[in-house]
C-alpha cells in the first residue's frame, strides 16, 4: 500500500520565470512530479519516499540543476534548499508528550531535505519555523544520541532515465519528456496503536515538496500551496494515510 502525491508548481512568479527560462507558462505547468510514500517492513521498518520527475522538453532539461548521485556525497549537509532539493515535512504529536501543553503537543514537525547527489538533512521544529535559527536544529534519533539519517535506494541511482538524450542536437527529441527519479528510506517505528513515528514524532501529516533550480530560477512544487508559497504552512498539508 502506498500514498501518492501529485505536486503542482507555485504560480506567483510563473510568468516571469517562464520568460527568463525561454519557455511557455504551459511548459512549466506541465512539469510532472509524483511522490510515492510507502511503508517497508523488511529487512527493517522504513518510510520509503520515491520522487519521480518528468520535464516536458529539452530546453528545460538542459537548464535543470540535477546532480549525479555519488556515494561519497552521502552525508548530512545544511542549506540544501539553495539547490535542487527533494523535501518532505512530517507533523504529529510527540510520543512522550505528557508534560507538554496542548499547544506544544499540536505543533512539532520534521523537515527532510535531500539533494539528488546524496547529501541530506533532517531537522526538528517545535512549532511554525521555531526555532528560527539557520541552519535549523538537526533531528536526533529516538535515543537522543545520534542524528537521524536517510538510506538511499541504490537501484534508482542513475541520474536520469532518458527517453532520448536531451543534449542531442536531433530536433526530433526536443519535445520528448525527460525523466528523473530518486528514492530513499527514513527509519520509522510502529507504536502499539498501529501508528508510525520518526524519532519521537508521530506521522499524522505528510507534505512532500520539491524545489527545482534551473540556473538561477527556483520553482516550488507541493501538493497544495499557501500564498505566497510556504512549505512550512501546515494548513495545506495532506493527512498521512498509511
Amino acid at each position: 500500500m502506498n500514498q501518492s502525491f501529485n505536486l503542482c508548481v507555485a504560480t506567483e512568479t510563473i510568468v516571469n520565470d517562464a520568460q527568463q527560462l525561454g519557455v511557455t507558462v504551459d511548459a512549466l505547468q506541465r512539469i510532472c512530479i509524483n511522490v510515492s510514500a510507502q511503508i517497508i517492513r523488511q529487512p527493517s521498518l522504513y518510510l520509503q519516499l520515491t520522487y519521480q520527475l518528468t520535464l516536458p522538453n529539452q530546453l528545460l532539461a538542459k537548464q535543470l540543476n540535477w546532480s549525479m548521485w555519488q556515494q561519497a556525497q552521502v552525508k548530512f549537509d545544511d542549506y540544501l534548499w539553495e539547490e535542487t532539493c527533494l523535501e518532505c515535512f512530517i507533523a504529529g504529536r510527540l510520543i512522550n508528550d505528557e508534560n507538554l501543553t496542548d499547544a506544544q503537543k499540536a505543533t512539532p514537525y520534521i523537515e527532510i531535505n535531500a539533494n539528488p547527489d546524496g547529501r541530506y538533512a533532517l531537522y526538528q521544529f517545535e512549532s511554525y519555523r521555531n526555532p528560527a535559527t539557520l541552519p535549523p536544529t538537526p533531528l536526533y534519533a529516538a535515543d537522543g544520541q545520534s542524528r537521524a539519517f536517510i538510506n538511499w535506494i541504490n537501484d534508482v541511482t542513475p541520474t536520469l532515465r532518458y527517453v532520448e538524450n536531451p543534449l542531442s542536437n536531433n530536433p526530433s527529441v526536443a519535445k520528448k519528456p525527460h525523466h528523473y527519479e530518486r528514492s530513499f528510506n527514513v527509519p520509522v517505528i510502529q507504536r502499539s496503536n498501529k501508528q508510525y513515528a520518526i524519532a519521537n514524532t508521530m506521522i499524522e501529516q505528510i507534505n512532500p515538496c520539491v524545489i527545482l533550480w534551473f540556473g538561477e530560477i527556483a520553482l516550488y512544487f507541493a501538493p497544495n500551496h499557501a500564498s505566497p508559497p510556504d512549505f512550512h504552512n501546515r494548513s495545506h498539508w495532506p493527512r498521512f494515510e498509511l
